[in-house]
């Protein structure tokens, strides 16, 4: 019991009495409305702005909100400072970006130099966190999701290789398309395989996506299902798994940049939050 004051100390209130109060100041800043949320990790890539930060574009955060009911946790690419074994463990799913840094040769066999990357095209931290981070979540059953370089990272985990010999006309605007506004203007054509999880979802056998890359798959990895193939050359261009109980979905275009008005890119992102979903009920 507290005393209320020195003049009546008979007068006094109970910790229950002052703890409703309290709590009253807070109840602004939660909701407890609805089911909690599961929680999808988002990795960010080493970026230098007058110092270095972690980034991530917000593009790649607000669908997995809106279309995924996802809450979206921010993973930094940072690899002396990552735990990833505590990570996956509260973590329901992983999404790997896209990034304007390329997966290091090394990581599948090849000298980077052997594939024209200069060194601030890499990102060595991004590539071990992504690894070792996307390895951890998929021995544990928790679905893992991949754009653009993504789609590379999780080539090269389950043992693939990549190449840099594109057609540059069909998978990348020209080297004067380098203002943002206009990056993404570029568009070509893929093929659904029939019975696939992007046909099912989208419903549709063939998508004109947007594409911004200059590395691909070269080998598919082991284990991994085609999803879809360049209409024009017929590189790989989506592929799932499902090793441990959850599902792997990759696709090397950007599905986050048109979401608004893309019914196909909805759908992908419907299908990340009934893939968490599931997760979270097993």
């Amino acid at each position: 019991m507290i005393a209320k004051g020195h003049r009546d100390a008979k007068e006094t209130t109970t910790l229950d009495d002052v703890r409703p109060r309290r709590m009253m100041r807070f109840a602004c800043c939660r909701s407890d409305d609805g089911p909690i949320k599961p929680v999808i990790g988002v990795l960010c890539c080493n970026e230098i702005a007058d110092r270095p930060i972690q980034a991530v574009a917000t593009r790649f955060v607000e669908p997995l909100v809106r279309y995924a009911g996802a809450t979206v946790l921010l993973v930094p690419a940072v690899a002396d400072a990552m735990d990833t074994r505590a990570l996956a463990g509260r973590l329901d799913g992983l999404l790997l970006t896209g990034s304007r840094s390329n997966v290091a040769g090394a990581r599948y066999g090849k000298t980077d130099a052997a594939d024209g990357a200069a060194d601030d095209a890499l990102d060595l931290d991004r590539d071990a966190v992504a690894m070792e981070l996307a390895g951890r979540m998929i021995e544990g059953g928790r679905p893992v999701f991949g754009i653009c370089r993504g789609l590379q990272e999780l080539n090269v985990l389950f043992g693939g290789t990549l190449t840099d010999t594109l057609d540059a006309g069909h998978h990348r605007a020209t080297e004067d398309a380098t203002a943002y506004e206009t990056l993404f203007d570029h568009v070509h054509d893929v093929d659904l395989q029939a019975g696939g999880m992007l046909a099912t979802v989208t419903q549709r056998r063939s998508l004109s996506v947007t594409s911004v890359h200059r590395q691909g798959i070269d080998r598919l990895g082991s284990g991994l299902t085609i999803e879809a193939l360049a209409t024009s050359d017929g590189l790989v261009e989506a592929f799932s798994a499902r090793p441990c109980g959850g599902d792997v979905l990759a696709v090397q275009w950007h599905p986050e940049w048109d979401v608004a008005a893309s019914a196909a890119s909805q759908a992908f992102f419907s299908l990340i939050g009934r893939s968490l979903g599931t997760c979270r009920d097993r």
